[in-house]
């Protein structure tokens, strides 16, 4: 018999598409997905990809991300930030590993390995059980 009060976020992934406008704080234990906007901040346990039509204007938290959008904002990433040849990035970074492709833009400071991300802290968001 199944039990239908219990769900699994470990493996959860979020998409927020194209036209969709969010004003307001995100926190997730799953993957995230961005081609729309969110006004507001971002804490994840998992991966986080922003699309090329997707927009963040806020601070971000998460162990890996993906971004080929843009970004106003501080970015945390516990291991990989990959800036695709799409991306902008007006703000500052903070992330273990660093990779970049030609055309993208970076506006900010940047601080990087094992030291810099000592500092900071994905936990479970609230009322998320692991």
């Amino acid at each position: 018999m199944a039990k239908y009060n219990e769900t699994d976020t470990t493996n959860a992934i979020n998409l927020i598409g194209l036209g969709t406008d969010i004003k307001g704080d995100i926190n997730s234990n799953g993957d995230i997905r961005i081609d729309g906007s969110l006004i507001g901040n971002l804490t994840t346990t998992g991966k986080l990809v922003i699309g090329e039509t997707g927009k963040i204007n806020g601070e971000i938290i998460c162990k890996n991300s993906e971004v080929l959008g843009e970004i106003k904002g501080k970015i945390k990433v516990n291991e990989l930030l990959s800036l695709k040849a799409t991306s902008k990035i007006y703000g500052d970074i903070v992330t273990k590993k660093l990779a970049i492709e030609p055309g993208s833009k970076f506006t900010g400071n940047c601080n990087m390995g094992e030291e810099s991300i000592s500092n900071v802290k994905i936990e479970s968001p609230i009322g998320i059980k692991e």
